[in-house]
């Protein structure tokens, strides 16, 4: 939050919100990808830290508060339309598809892609009203930067 002020006070962002309910929703849905599968291993929980971390400027304690937060709300029932619908109100397109990314970036974690993980994709892209291409194009970008052994894996397009 801070670096939220003095980037403002700098003049290189927008005033500070408050993004508390986007940063639920990001985190809720970044969980979801990684529950899927059934399988939430320690690769997927670490990436969804560094990814919140990331997006949020968070420091890694706020980051692994988060993604606990998110692990306890989707034990119970998770509705992609409310998520995807918070993430449409605070988000443009770039912004959109830099999150269909990061939930590339989760689902690549474990090292394969699977048929539940790649419905979800498409799913969820959709209700972010990301393209099919653009979130093709953000699966490739995670793919290359997560190495050829995970691309091998994938079933072409």
């Amino acid at each position: 939050m801070l670096n939220q002020i003095l980037d403002w006070a700098r003049g290189d962002a927008r005033p500070p919100r408050d993004d508390g309910a986007l940063r639920r929703a990001v985190a809720a849905l970044l969980m979801e990808a990684a529950r899927v599968d059934d399988i939430t291993d320690q690769a997927e929980r670490e990436r969804i830290q560094a990814l919140l971390a990331w997006r949020f400027r968070l420091g890694p304690f706020e980051a692994a508060q988060l993604e606990t937060e998110a692990e306890r709300a989707s034990d119970g029932a998770v509705s992609w339309h409310a998520l995807t619908h918070t993430i449409r109100e605070h988000c443009d397109e770039p912004a959109r598809i830099r999150i269909v990314e990061m939930l590339w970036d989760v689902i690549v974690a474990d090292g394969k892609i699977d048929d539940l993980e790649a419905n979800l994709m498409r799913r969820v892209a959709a209700l972010l009203f990301v393209s099919d291409a653009d979130s093709g194009a953000a699966r490739r970008r995670v793919l290359a930067r997560n190495g050829a052994e995970t691309a091998a894996e994938e079933d072409p397009e």
